[in-house]
């Protein structure tokens, strides 16, 4: 979703600079999204089209431009299936089925009822109840929470949170990840009551996506509203709109469940079973590529379609209106569609992406068009297809020239200071998976002529994309409109900002960095296979030539307590990577069921951690005692360093808190 897991949350090649995240290494599609191209962010900064360029908005033209395009993407990736709408002033101009719904019994996808999952897209439908509801009076975007929940969002921070800020993703809510994916139904009341994330931000400063805040918005909604989320959605919205083929239902009503398409991997794997969302409001949607067209045509219309009338225009205006940014230059977040203009033109969408289901839907507003896309794999993971199509749509029918801003003059001096690692918004702070957060920074680093580079954000081709200050603190990709830009927050601390709102992304110290932390870790790890492999190899060495350790009892003691401790942290190291790498291969496995294995790695982490009091006690033995050589002496030393990174890793990934609520 966008992301329900994923860096496919970040909308714009300068959002996705960095994976988002250990959970988001795969979550949302398997893949970075750092090819995202960005779009222009206000008014200022954009130039008119190019209408002479440009090729007409007609149904034989797209015709031939998706034929042309999908149905390469889908065998260039092993995508099973897609569907794509394109609707303007209030009509369908172009939908279309490629590839299959089930490649087995080789179903063709059709765009009028094959359903798609198309994850935090979903977020548009719960915010839209939100406003229906808030014109009618029952609910205030600015009061608090907590006066329309049957629980309390605690108190972290003076300001309370409020429902425009679960709407814009700044109520400062840390990541969950914990029954993201389910393999049983949970209803939305125990989900949110038993997942309420810390508050690691004060609300309204940070943007740091959430798909929890999110499923709060909706779980009010169902109190508020007196009907079943999924009820509420389908009488207030769906049905009014003739949404005939859509659903928040988990599983599926008896009459759409023939209609689901398979979700895959890959096209040439087997299909995968129907994702259970407990965030329902979040991310849980099945809809036709046809009933994505309705819902567009509202939201262009002013909030009408044919004769119903799910929203005011006033409300629709409020609704597509920028609500938070990180900085003025640069895009913001309305009620939940983040800005994303490009090509001279005001756009608002959202992606979303399950593990399998990947979709884009956009609203040219100035130009009443709007484009939806769903693909039902999650295909290599290579290249990212939907935004390469995207952009060319854009390019077609909406051509552009790029305008000419000169680079600052200060360029080279600014770009020395902001040099560094930054560490994302959107992070699980306060349990195990902070190590995800720490391991998956982004480096910024400047070349000779002052131009940035950000080592996560790469263009189409590969290659790593430039960036040039145009103005203050201000950058912009060469060649391109992305734009990034820094500024400090109240503590002083350096952040990087993107044209993705709810993504910002904080500098942290050199001893916090990746490049320290992972080569201080695997030279740890080094040092106690080292010790491991020796302990035999020496002992066998010994009695070969009969030439004891002539070391005390205590001291023999000591020794193996030691390399115990060694065995212990190698041990610990290698089981928290092989559970995390499964259960983000399988996110159904971040569930209570694994408790028991994440409480034991965290124990374990805890004794290796301590450990490390026991081997300086030996360093410090063996520098006192003169008969030991001084290559043991030395040895002594690396192992004590190699079990102190250990508790430093433990300690600052939060390895070791027993905290499970993640």
């Amino acid at each position: 979703m966008l992301s329900l897991v994923s860096p496919r949350s970040c909308r714009t090649a300068s959002g996705a600079l960095f994976l988002t995240l250990l959970f988001c290494l795969t979550a949302d599609g398997q893949r970075p999204t750092s090819t995202r191209k960005a779009s222009t962010t206000t008014a200022s900064r954009t130039e008119k089209a190019i209408p002479s360029a440009a090729h007409e908005l007609t149904t034989d033209d797209l015709g031939a431009f998706f034929d042309g395009v999908l149905n390469i993407e889908l065998e260039r990736d092993d995508i099973a299936g897609a569907v794509v709408s394109v609707v303007k002033e209030g009509k369908v101009l172009f939908e279309k089925g490629y590839g299959y719904a089930d490649v087995a019994k080789r179903k063709p996808v059709s765009p009028q009822d094959t359903l798609f999952r198309p994850g935090s897209v979903s977020k548009l439908f719960t915010s839209t109840a939100v406003m229906q509801l808030v014109e009618q009076g029952k609910l205030n975007l600015d009061q608090d929470v907590n006066e329309y929940l049957d629980f309390k969002i605690p108190p972290t921070f003076p300001r309370a949170v409020t429902l425009r800020h679960l709407l814009t993703h700044t109520a400062g809510f840390e990541e969950v990840l914990k029954d993201l994916f389910s393999r049983t139904p949970q209803s939305l009341g125990q989900y949110v009551r038993t997942h309420v994330p810390a508050r690691i931000y004060p609300p309204g400063t940070i943007g740091a996506y959430s798909n929890y805040g999110v499923a709060l918005a909706g779980y009010i909604v169902q109190r508020v509203s007196g009907e079943p989320f999924d009820r509420y959605v389908q009488n207030h919205i769906f049905n009014p709109l003739g949404m005939a083929h859509s659903t928040f239902s988990q599983p599926l009503p008896p009459s759409l469940a023939p209609l689901m398409s398979d979700g895959y991997k890959l096209a040439s794997s087997d299909p995968k079973p129907f994702e259970l969302i407990p965030a329902s409001p979040a991310g849980a949607l099945s809809t036709s590529g046809d009933d994505m067209s309705h819902f567009m045509i509202a939201h262009l219309q002013d909030g009408r379609y044919d004769d119903a009338q799910v929203l005011r225009p006033e409300t629709v205006k409020l609704m597509h209106s920028r609500q938070y940014a990180g900085a003025p230059a640069l895009e913001g977040i309305a009620i939940c569609f983040f800005e994303e203009s490009r090509n001279g033109h005001r756009i608002i969408g959202h992606g979303g992406d399950t593990i399998y289901f990947h979709s884009d839907l956009h609203l040219i507003l100035d130009a009443n068009v709007g484009f939806f896309i769903s693909v039902n794999s999650a295909g290599r993971g290579d290249f990212d297809h939907r935004d390469a199509i995207w952009n060319a749509f854009l390019d077609r029918y909406f051509p552009y020239e790029l305008p000419a801003v000169p680079t600052v003059a200060t360029a080279r001096t600014d770009a020395q200071e902001l040099t560094g690692s930054y560490m994302v918004s959107r992070r699980a702070d306060t349990n195990f998976l902070k190590v995800g957060a720490l391991l998956m920074q982004g480096v910024v680093s400047v070349r000779p002529d002052g131009t940035l580079l950000i080592d996560q954000a790469k263009g189409f081709n590969g290659q790593p994309l430039h960036w040039r200050e145009t103005g203050p603190l201000v950058y912009q990709r060469v060649d391109d409109q992305d734009h990034i830009a820094f500024k400090r927050d109240a503590s002083g601390r350096t952040l990087l900002l993107t044209d993705d709102a709810p993504f910002s992304f904080q500098r942290i110290p050199w001893y916090q960095s990746r490049a320290f932390l992972l080569t201080s870790l695997v030279v740890a790890g080094m040092i106690f296979l080292l010790v491991l492999l020796l302990w035999p190899v020496g002992a066998l060495i010994r009695r070969h030539y009969g030439r004891p350790l002539g070391l005390a009892p205590q001291e023999r003691r000591l020794r193996l307590l030691v390399r115990l401790i060694c065995a212990l942290d190698a041990v610990v190291i290698l089981g928290w990577v092989a559970l995390l790498g499964a259960a983000v291969d399988d996110l159904t496995l971040f569930n209570s069921s694994t408790d028991r294995w994440f409480w034991l790695l965290e124990l374990g982490s805890l004794i290796g951690a301590l450990g490390a009091i026991i081997v300086l006690f030996q360093v410090c033995t063996s520098w006192s005692t003169r008969r030991r050589r001084i290559g043991v002496k030395v040895a002594d030393t690396a192992v004590l360093l190699a079990c102190l990174t250990f508790a430093w890793f433990v300690w600052i990934g939060h390895l070791a808190n027993f905290n499970l609520h993640y």
